[in-house]
């Protein structure tokens, strides 16, 4: 017993030192899940649950099972995640059921589910592949002809869809008809706000967005929305404390570093964009957004040794997209290595010729080393794509 306790000791007093909060073993986990990688997901969550005793680690854990293929540990994980916090896994019992081929099964997991905190939208389960084993089958049909979402959720979730897609008209005039039937309901104020950010209006999503935060503080969706208003409001310090906000209760998305990331960058807070930066691209090396933006914070910084370091390594892995060409040419004309850097330019505008910024910016490279004639066809390019800058480039270099 005495052994005991000093090994789950040594595992707590790990966790501390390494700095590991369950937000970050649970983001890290969800990572190596999302990358196809679950033995490395289920292995990090096997440690953190020797400290942890949370039902969100034995649903992701068992998530990690599921896509082994190891149903049997899954469903026990499931269950152990209700053990902990009730109806917490109903869900994913219902998914891994149905992945088995077990429609009664898995539609009685789904209904427990439905009926608790933890119900999922229509959206999410049509969507979920792993139902598709059971589509066809009577208790799923059973299942979907039961009222499980009211009128306005209904409707709401086809607002979600239509600004997902780009189809605002028909998302305004959802809201409208919404706004007249349900007057004073909360859902109202979230339809409102998605669809002002969606229609670009953001100050106008701020006053509902403030009013649904006030009651429900920590609502994922709502703060969400409200980093995006406030970002695209170039408040970038606000929306930095609420993407902080997001991880702080646990949200275990690492995209969260990323954005936050660019508006630490944007506030010149250049460290702590770096040390975020740093994680995401820990768990997702390849991310050609991610190296881009790393590129751009060692540039911020002064030292674009480094920043060409991270644009050189999103070329290589990225060989065929112009902007990781364009993101190394900058690079080059601040420290004003023009020949490399018209080069770059060159290489972007063989996959993407009809960029008229990329056709000036190379004109000016060349202009710098001394190469006038080239530069004045890049610089007459740039102008006939409408680049109106240019204008002024040909009237100092190019009229003689």
């Amino acid at each position: 017993m005495k052994k005991t306790i000093i090994i789950l000791a040594a595992f707590f007093l790990s966790g501390i030192l390494n700095g590991q909060t369950l937000t970050d073993y649970l983001i890290k986990a969800r990572a190596f899940n999302k990358s196809g990688k679950p033995e490395e997901a289920f292995r990090l969550l096997s440690e953190a649950a020797q400290i942890y005793n949370d039902s969100r680690l034995y649903c992701e854990k068992a998530e990690a099972e599921f896509l082994k293929g190891d149903f049997s540990a899954s469903i026990a994980d499931f269950n152990k995640a209700n053990s902990i916090e009730q109806y917490s896994g109903e869900f994913g019992l219902a998914r891994v059921y149905a992945k088995k081929g077990e429609a009664a099964t898995a539609v009685y997991h789904l209904e427990i589910s439905m009926k608790s905190s933890f119900k999922k939208s229509e959206k999410e389960i049509m969507l979920d592949p792993a139902f598709g084993k059971i589509e066809n089958t009577p208790e799923w049909r059973q299942f979907w002809q039961k009222p499980w979402y009211p009128e306005i959720d209904t409707r709401i979730s086809e607002i979600e869809y239509y600004t997902s897609s780009g189809k605002l008209r028909d998302a305004q005039e959802i809201l409208s008809d919404i706004r007249k039937n349900y007057q004073g309901n909360i859902k109202v104020d979230y339809a409102s706000a998605l669809v002002s950010i969606s229609a670009g209006r953001y100050t106008e999503a701020l006053k509902p967005l403030a009013d649904l935060l006030n009651r429900e503080p920590d609502n994922e969706k709502y703060l969400s929305l409200l980093a995006r208003a406030q970002s695209a409001t170039s408040n970038t310090a606000g929306a930095s404390e609420t993407y902080t906000k997001l991880l702080n209760v646990g949200i275990p998305d690492a995209g969260l570093y990323l954005k936050r990331a660019e508006c630490f960058r944007k506030t010149g807070e250049t460290e702590k964009a770096m040390a975020d930066i740093k994680k995401y691209l820990s768990l997702f090396p390849d991310d050609k957004d991610a190296l881009s933006l790393a590129g751009r914070i060692e540039a911020a910084t002064g030292d674009n040794l480094e920043a060409l370091r991270y644009f050189t390594e999103n070329i290589r892995k990225n060989p065929n997209d112009p902007q990781c060409y364009i993101d190394r040419a900058n690079s080059y004309m601040v420290s004003k290595s023009w020949e490399w850097a018209a080069n770059d330019f060159s290489m972007s505008l063989d996959l993407d010729p009809g960029n008229p910024d990329v056709w000036l910016n190379k004109g000016i490279a060349l202009i710098s080393s001394g190469k006038k004639d080239d530069a004045c066809h890049d610089f007459r390019q740039s102008y006939k794509l409408g680049n109106k800058k240019a204008a002024d480039y040909i009237s100092k270099y190019c009229i003689r």
